[in-house]
């Protein structure tokens, strides 16, 4: 269809001709709004007005779903056990970012993004909807021209009340967090405790009996590549008594979410890593083990790992030892065959991106959430240094609220006051690893209060936005796409 009497600037890359009709995202003469434009068939958009030849729409939810009924591209799909990537976005406004990041890297078609991704907790504390997130993406994917498989993470779940929203949005990723369900006492209790711990376990509904668990386990060890396993009765009770309950509540919510999506497909994520303890070999084999037993087909696996993995900021830790137990985890999930390892808070987790893809052969997932956001905080503090200085000192008034439910080394008493730093150093503080901290859990706080101000600045100024964000992913997906190409 002929579009050249569009009067208004366009994003070259959403230009697209589909079935006789031609779409694209633009913001017409006069307007500061960027709007759909569609010449063609119109039919199931709402509040549509005359520009030359083209009808322009709102980008709002009841255009979305329309535009996503005609350009299947823009439908969100599992992704199963290919190299992924979970790129959060606190603010709404990340996707062309990170799309940029993949094409400057060579990541695209090498590595599956997941663009639309955010937990119960972020929702309630940013005060968005999963739909809001998922339309947000969407825009952003259909401004960017992307054409390749994306995935959508309800990330996070933590009970069956939480499903419905992100169902009803159509998200295709769905992390199961049973975390409040694992017993950490049984990681040092002594036998006796933990035969009373199992003996107290829901068997009605975990099914079979410790008997039965006591001979799939004991009574032969478990020839892995490069390794066996062997469980001796005590580090069989040690792995029931911390991770039952777990596996019992991630089979109610599966159960629950096979019933609420139907015959749609979706991929499915265990995640314990919000955990106090790590989770050793024999303990993932036991977790995987059992979720087969019990026929809940998980897409990843995300153990809690050794070491730390704070908000932010790179693993803290040993990284010898990290690399001899993701040797044996990544053993353990190519035994399996079924699904890949996910590694949470994976933000800026530099150090370790070579051992990881280097292990997992591209059966991984590395989910990030916060990081887009502390990128855009790093724009405002040249655009506006007087109103992240506010935000600086919001975070610290609230920094004991907001830190609650994350794991955290960051001290306030060395994070400075917004008023004793200098326009030219207020940069560098998002490179600090207290101010970081304390910066990263205060996104609720800072996006309830200045969220607005945040994203007109960031509209005004969104080729600043895009190159901090391609600069920082692409620290991110270097070292899987490298490693990925290498193997192909």
């Amino acid at each position: 269809m002929d579009i050249t009497d569009f009067n208004g600037e366009m994003y070259p890359r959403s230009l697209v001709e589909h079935e006789g009709t031609t779409y694209f995202l633009g913001t017409p003469r006069g307007s500061n709004q960027t709007r759909l434009g569609i010449a063609g068939n119109t039919d199931g958009f709402q509040g549509g007005e005359t520009n030359g030849s083209v009808c322009m729409f709102p980008c709002t939810p009841e255009n979305a779903a329309a535009l996503r009924e005609r350009l299947p591209w823009l439908v969100p799909q599992p992704l199963g056990r290919q190299t992924s990537f979970g790129f959060g976005d606190r603010i709404g406004n990340a996707t062309p970012g990170h799309i940029q990041a993949m094409r400057v890297t060579g990541s695209e078609g090498v590595i599956a993004p997941i663009f639309a991704q955010q937990s119960v907790r972020e929702n309630t504390r940013t005060g968005r909807t999963p739909q809001q997130v998922m339309d947000d993406a969407m825009w952003g994917i259909f401004q960017e021209g992307w054409r390749l498989p994306w995935g959508a993470d309800a990330d996070h779940v933590k009970e069956v009340e939480d499903l419905a929203p992100f169902v009803a949005a159509g998200y295709t990723f769905y992390t199961i967090d049973p975390s409040d369900y694992v017993d950490n006492e049984a990681h040092t209790a002594a036998p006796d405790a933990l035969r009373a711990k199992v003996a107290a376990l829901p068997w009605d509904t975990l099914g079979g009996s410790y008997e039965e668990l006591r001979a799939r386990y004991c009574d032969k060890p478990f020839k892995i590549d490069g390794m066996t396993l062997e469980f001796d009765e005590t580090t069989l009770l040690r792995a029931l008594g911390k991770y039952g309950r777990a596996l019992d509540h991630t089979a109610r919510i599966a159960a629950a979410l096979q019933k609420q999506r139907g015959d749609q497909s979706f991929d499915l994520e265990m995640s314990v890593d919000e955990t106090d303890t790590p989770t050793s070999a024999h303990e993932h084999f036991f977790i995987a083990n059992e979720l087969n037993a019990r026929n809940i087909p998980v897409a990843s696996l995300a153990p809690r790992f050794v070491g730390k993995f704070q908000k932010g900021v790179d693993y803290m830790g040993d990284l010898k030892e990290f690399e001899s137990e993701l040797a044996r985890h990544a053993a353990i999930m190519e035994y399996f065959g079924s699904y890949k390892l996910s590694v949470h808070t994976g933000s800026d987790k530099f150090s370790i991106y070579p051992i990881v893809a280097k292990y997992t052969g591209g059966h991984v997932h590395v989910k990030t959430a916060g990081t887009s956001y502390l990128e855009a905080l790093r724009v405002m503090t040249t655009l506006n240094p007087e109103l992240f200085r506010k935000m600086l000192d919001d975070a610290r008034s609230h920094f004991e609220h907001d830190r609650k439910s994350y794991f955290l080394d960051a001290a306030l008493e060395k994070v400075p006051t917004g008023a004793s730093v200098r326009d030219a150093d207020l940069p560098a503080l998002l490179d600090q690893f207290d101010s970081r901290q304390v910066l990263h859990v205060a996104f609720g706080t800072i996006l309830t209060s200045y969220g607005d101000e945040i994203r007109a600045a960031l509209a005004d100024n969104m080729d600043d936005y895009r190159s901090g964000l391609e600069r920082h992913f692409t620290r991110h997906l270097q070292p899987f796409t490298q490693q990925k190409v290498a193997q192909q």
